[in-house]
Formats: C-alpha cells, sequence, structure tokens
C-alpha cells in the first residue's frame, strides 16, 4: 500500500510509527549498532537490541536519543531513514509527509534538528509536535476545548506534565526521571539489600511482572523468579523478588515524580485548576503502566489520575490524528521552512 503520511514515536527507549487508516506499523527499540574504526551503522531496532552485551569491543550499541532528544543527528538521520524505509517498503521512493514527536522542554533549535534530520532521511515535509499534545490526543482528550486538561506522560527517558487548554501548553514540567532511572534503581537497590547482580534488562522484566508503585498487603503481593551473579561469590543465584521490593525500590523516583505534577498544578491558573480537579490527569506512556501509580498520585496530590487506554500507545495514535486533521490542530504543530 502506498503511504503517503507517517507518524514517528522518537522516544528514548521505542520507536513507533503510525500510518493514517492502518494505525501502529512499526514497534522497535530506539538502539543502534555503530564499528568504531569506520564510525558505521552496522543494526538498528531489534537487530541492534539483541547485539547488547555480545559485541567485541570495536562495536558499540546505544540509544542515540537521550530524553527523548537528539543527541547523535547522523545515528538519529540514520534511524528516521530505517524506519521510513521499512514502512514505505516498495514504495519508498516516494516521499511521504512525517510527523515527529519532541518533548516539551525542547527548544526550537532541537525541533529544527529533528525536522533537518527527517527531511534528510527522505521525508516530503516534516511537521514536529510536543508529546503531551500527541498523548492528549491519542488518548481521546478534546485539546481544542476551552477547558484545562492534564496529561502526565511518563516514557523511557522523561516524566512530562502539561495542562493543555485551546490547542495550546498552558502549564508544564519535564524531568528526566522515567522507566529508565526506575530500572536502574531496581538494580541497585537489588545489589544493596540482596547482593544480587542484575543487568537493567531484568530489571525491567521485574519492573513489568511485579512492579507496583505502593506495596501491596502481604497476603496479595506479586512475586517472581529471578537470576542474577552473587556480588560476593561470584556465582549465579536465583532469588523471588516482589512487588514491595519494586515499590520500596523506586520510592525516590515517584517522590520526584509526584513532586512535578505538584510542581505544574500550583502553576495552573485557577479556573483550569478547578477543571482538572473535576475531570482529574491522564496518565500516558508505558511507565504510566506501573501498577498502583494512580493511587499513589491521588494519595499525593488528591487529584484523581486515569490510565488512558493503550497508555503506551497514545503518543503515535496522536501523531496520526493530526495527520489527518492538520487544520484542526494547526496551532499545535510546529514546522520549519
Amino acid at each position: 500500500m502506498l503511504i503517503k503520511q507517517l507518524g514517528i514515536d522518537l522516544g528514548t527507549a521505542n520507536t513507533l510509527v503510525f500510518a493514517p487508516k492502518q494505525g501502529i506499523i512499526i514497534q522497535e527499540p530506539t538502539v543502534v549498532a555503530v564499528a568504531k574504526p569506520e564510525n558505521r551503522v552496522l543494526a538498528i531496532g531489534l537487530e541492534a537490541k539483541d547485539m547488547i552485551g555480545r559485541t567485541p569491543p570495536d562495536i558499540i550499541v546505544y540509544r542515540p536519543m537521550r530524553d527523548g532528544v537528539i543527541a547523535d543527528y547522523r545515528v538519529t538521520q540514520a534511524i528516521l531513514r530505517y524506519f521510513i524505509e521499512k514502512a514505505c517498503g516498495f514504495w519508498k521512493f516516494m516521499k511521504p509527509e512525517i510527523l515527529v514527536s519532541v518533548p516539551a522542554g525542547s527548544t526550537s533549535t532541537e525541533q529544527k534538528a529533528v525536522i533537518d534530520a527527517a527531511r534528510e532521511a527522505g521525508a516530503k515535509n516534516t511537521f514536529v509536535v510536543k508529546e503531551p499534545v500527541l498523548a492528549a490526543i491519542g488518548a481521546g482528550v478534546p485539546i481544542n476545548s476551552p477547558t484545562g486538561n492534564m496529561i502526565v506522560n511518563i516514557g523511557g527517558g522523561t516524566a512530562e506534565i502539561a495542562v493543555i487548554s485551546l490547542g495550546g501548553i498552558v502549564s508544564w514540567a519535564s524531568i528526566r526521571i522515567a522507566g529508565d532511572r526506575m530500572d536502574r534503581a531496581i538494580v541497585d537497590y537489588l545489589k544493596k539489600k540482596y547482593n544480587l547482580a542484575v543487568g537493567e534488562k531484568t530489571a525491567e522484566e521485574i519492573k513489568i511482572q511485579v512492579g507496583s508503585a505502593m506495596p501491596f498487603p502481604e497476603k496479595e503481593k506479586l512475586s517472581m523468579e529471578i537470576r542474577g551473579q552473587d556480588v560476593i561469590e561470584g556465582l549465579p543465584r536465583t532469588m523471588e523478588v516482589t512487588s514491595n521490593d519494586v515499590a520500596d525500590a523506586i520510592q525516590s523516583q515517584l517522590k520526584e515524580i509526584i513532586q512535578a505534577i505538584k510542581n505544574v498544578l500550583r502553576d495552573t491558573p485557577p479556573e483550569l485548576a478547578a477543571d482538572i480537579i473535576d475531570k482529574g490527569m491522564i496518565l500516558t506512556g508505558g511507565s504510566s503502566q506501573l501498577r498502583k501509580l494512580d493511587d499513589l498520585i491521588l494519595k499525593a496530590t488528591g487529584v484523581p489520575a486515569y490510565v488512558a487506554d493503550e497508555a503506551m500507545f497514545c503518543v503515535a495514535k496522536g501523531t496520526g490524528i493530526i495527520l489527518d486533521n492538520l487544520e484542526i490542530y494547526k496551532r499545535s504543530v510546529q514546522s520549519f521552512k
């Protein structure tokens, strides 16, 4: 099928590609493998992720996005070209219109870098829209209405909180604490408390399988068996980790996210704040699916929180909705000539 438009959620951890009328057609890790001597890109996405921990010294595997912003322009351009060509397939000679998500706190220079990278990667026209706006649209929030809508978008690299009204962001905060930091906190916790060394990939599996923002009652707590290396003896060891272990491990990260939410609420005009208290806030992004996170936010702020349907895909779905309705959402779209 000839694809004329693509929405790209270029995330710190994963990249999702959305095609109008088709939905999400690609979901792969935002990972690249580079050969150091010639600085040549060897693999991108799933193929590159499979190389993690298995490469010789002259090949490095890493994420080119740092906190949702381009850290390596040339490599990001290669990633965009890879996803555009993979999405377009046989029709890759036809340049599509591209809409790319950017963090709420990104500067005009950073936004222009994304647009330039997409154009050089094969896009016909390129637009950027801030992630909280896309997340809100993808979650079904009527952002153009004259009422306050609060979005808490927690991904891999950043947690972004924004109050949106009349198609624009009224108040916002962006912190570099999200899923990745939680994973590292779990690694540190297991090493310190149980003398067990595990990798961040195992920590992420723990977070997904049994993770919780608040402790469960003793009889209801979730548990899973994990394997790691005993720090003292250096030998492999198996142990059981529970949801309450995860809740203890990530308290510091959750406190910072809660504080950012409180700061945004404090900076919100009273009329819009009243709307948010009535309607509650919407949680989006992969890390927003952490068990009991909505309960923790309600307890800490007094404002109800609701996890959006398909929370991980809200930003990508928002790109598709905007591409289908560019005129309606023109106030939210940024382009550079």
